[in-house]
């Protein structure tokens, strides 16, 4: 499995901009690529900014290749993204997920 990570940041005042692209554009996207896994949209403070943190997991580079093209290092960084944020990287970081843990939920 492989893990891909990107960041960016907003203003305060427009910090659910980002949230609401990712929910309405990207996350249906995501789940019509073969390979995809699942994602998760983080956030955090800094300063008078908000930081998103977003990671991607994929079933193989393949995968990621059918979301990013033939450059899987750089960002996909669509127009509303680049509306909603005031800085984010243009390269993405790619991880070979070694261990997973998780917590079962018991039938009941």
């Amino acid at each position: 499995m492989i893990l891909r990570e990107w960041r960016g940041r907003a203003s305060a005042s427009n910090a659910d901009a980002y949230p609401r692209h990712f929910r309405e554009k990207v996350a249906p996207e995501l789940r019509n690529i073969p390979g995809f896994v699942g994602a998760h949209l983080t956030r955090r403070q800094v300063g008078d900014q908000i930081e998103y943190l977003v990671l991607t997991r994929w079933q193989s580079m393949d995968a990621v290749r059918r979301f990013a093209g033939t450059a899987p290092d750089k960002a996909v960084v669509e127009p509303g993204a680049v509306a909603a944020l005031v800085e984010f990287d243009s390269a993405v970081h790619h991880y070979v997920v070694i261990d997973e843990v998780v917590t079962q939920k018991r039938n009941r």
